[in-house]
């Protein structure tokens, strides 16, 4: 959420009602534990957040005024999102049946609904349960109102400052993956080719100049198969290095490959130079090789294997980040067993994600695999939570979830920059708003000699927000997937302002069961302390 905002997650519990509880709860120093808290710090003590104004209204204006709850169970938990306060409760099933009423019903219609359903309850314990409902509403953790919309300062009047760049070093690939984006490195068309030094230096150059007083700069190295241009890879780190201290830049630098190249002096550069790597495989064997192939067609998993777990041994041992990352379709809607198996191969930072794709491909994901996939998220979910504090734990990149921190309210809003502060480069130098718009002219916005001459363009990325799309007025992950892949959304509706509907579902899934994660977290670890006294 947020960083104004209070995050946290309480188990709102009633300890006379322990027996309705699907799944026991610690209960400490009463009916009220906080298991996790922010700051501490309320957000009417804030006055400004990173450059962006906002303020909050009294209890009876927020009362007034639309208000989003969220509601769900999972895994044996009952969880209350509060969106616009970025509270998070787990509760009992009475509280969780109050909170569902409070908004249509009064107090004695509440009383009397809850009564019917729970007839062994006292309607005193239900007023009891009523009234600390009420106190987190008064507090302003529940049915909170919207405190950025009506005071956020328009996007498009913010800095034009670039702080990342993605550098296509080469439109080439030594596989021919078939649900490739780039169509097999060759971006809809563009010539096979790989990024002279001289263009990946102006890129560079265009960076520092673009980046105004930001010293910490990202680059990743991607393709097509970067690995294919290793030389001018080298080179261009080597520069970047170079330049650091004059222009009072740091460079980050990551990595994207296929595996394919890997050997022993690309993995010792790495691990000098790149912040980050990641390691491209789909999971079991047969589902990564009818993908992934060769050029004549051939498997690439027995090739790449031992290369990555190889690579992620040593980044491991350094302390070092990488993810394995994955791409599931409609072939492998049973996808969890591709994550589990990438974890118990020792792989310990994974990411699988669905395939975006035409409706007409043969691998596409349907509506009718939605449900299935849905499953698979809870039963992923279930077993990390088994897996928590064990040898076999490990962390799946879209189960990651800061309650207590994360981005400003910036980041919230308008999600990963695309076509303002982070670009795509092509071999030749020019300019677009992301890897995934390369190759459409109509989203050509400069190159790196000239800068960004389609401003027109790049206006419109800058307004896209949460509040610039109609489907995430009302959705309680708006603040978590800050309004989704704009690409996504202008392949699938012809406007970067539009809604990928799949993926806002699968979306939605994933951070249900993120937070369910964390309660479940929370309850073991409070289980351990108690044991520890």
């Amino acid at each position: 959420m947020p960083d104004f905002m209070p995050v946290s997650m309480q188990d709102q519990l009633h300890s006379r009602q322990s027996e309705l509880r699907t799944q026991e709860m610690t209960v400490r120093n009463g009916t009220a534990n906080t298991a996790f808290q922010a700051d501490g710090l309320d957000h009417k003590d804030r006055t400004a957040e990173c450059g962006l104004l906002f303020f909050c209204l009294d209890n009876q204006e927020r009362n007034n005024r639309k208000k989003v709850v969220h509601q769900y169970r999972q895994n044996g938990y009952n969880i209350v999102m509060d969106v616009d306060s970025g509270s998070v409760h787990v509760v009992d099933d009475i509280t969780y049946d109050i909170i569902s009423l409070y908004s249509d019903h009064t107090r004695s219609e509440i009383a009397e609904i809850v009564k019917e359903k729970y007839s062994s309850v006292s309607k005193d314990e239900i007023l009891e349960a009523y009234s600390e409902v009420q106190a987190l509403v008064d507090d302003g953790t529940l049915f909170t109102h919207d405190v950025v919309k009506d005071s956020i300062i328009d996007f498009s009047k913010r800095p034009n400052v670039v702080k990342a760049l993605c550098l296509n070093i080469a439109h080439d690939c030594n596989l021919r993956c078939k649900y490739c984006f780039a169509d097999e490195g060759a971006y809809h068309g563009q010539k096979r080719m790989l990024m002279p030094f001289e263009v990946g230096k102006q890129a560079l150059d265009f960076l520092v100049a673009s980046s105004g007083s930001r010293v910490n700069l990202e680059v990743d190295f991607f393709g097509g198969e970067p690995l294919m241009n290793w030389d001018v890879v080298k080179r261009l780190v080597e520069y970047g290095r170079s330049i650091e201290k004059e222009k009072n830049k740091k460079f980050r630098f990551t990595l994207t490959t296929n595996g394919v190249l890997l050997n022993d002096e690309i993995m010792d550069f790495c691990n000098r130079e790149m912040k980050n790597v990641v390691l491209s495989i789909d999971g079991r064997k047969e589902v990564h090789d009818m993908m992934r192939p060769f050029p004549n067609g051939s498997g690439s998993y027995d090739t790449i294997i031992p290369k990555i777990r190889e690579f992620a041994r040593r980044r491991e041992e350094l302390g070092l980040e990488y993810y394995v990352r994955g791409t599931y379709t409609h072939h492998n809607t049973d996808f969890s067993k591709d994550v589990l198996s990438l974890a118990d191969m020792g792989f310990h930072e994974i990411s699988v994600e669905p395939v975006v794709a035409p409706p007409e491909m043969d691998y596409a994901i349907t509506e009718d695999d939605v449900p299935k996939l849905l499953s698979e998220y809870d039963a992923l979910a279930a077993e990390m939570v088994k897996r928590y504090k064990t040898d076999r734990e490990f962390n799946f990149f879209h189960f990651m979830i800061d309650l207590t921190g994360g981005p400003c309210v910036y980041k919230r809003l308008s999600g990963c920059g695309s076509g303002t502060e982070y670009l795509a480069v092509t071999p030749d130098g020019d300019l677009y708003p992301c890897h995934q718009f390369v190759g459409n002219k109509d989203f050509l916005m400069g190159n790196v000699w000239d800068g960004v001459k389609n401003t027109e363009l790049r206006d419109t990325f800058k307004s896209c927000n949460v509040y610039s799309k109609p489907a995430c007025a009302d959705c309680f992950a708006r603040y978590y997937c800050s309004g989704g892949c704009q690409a996504n959304a202008y392949n699938f509706t012809g406007s970067v302002n539009g809604q990928y509907e799949i993926g806002c579902i699968l979306q939605r899934k994933r951070i249900e069961s993120a937070i369910m994660i964390k309660a479940a977290e929370a309850d073991i670890d409070g289980e351990e302390d108690q044991e520890g006294k």
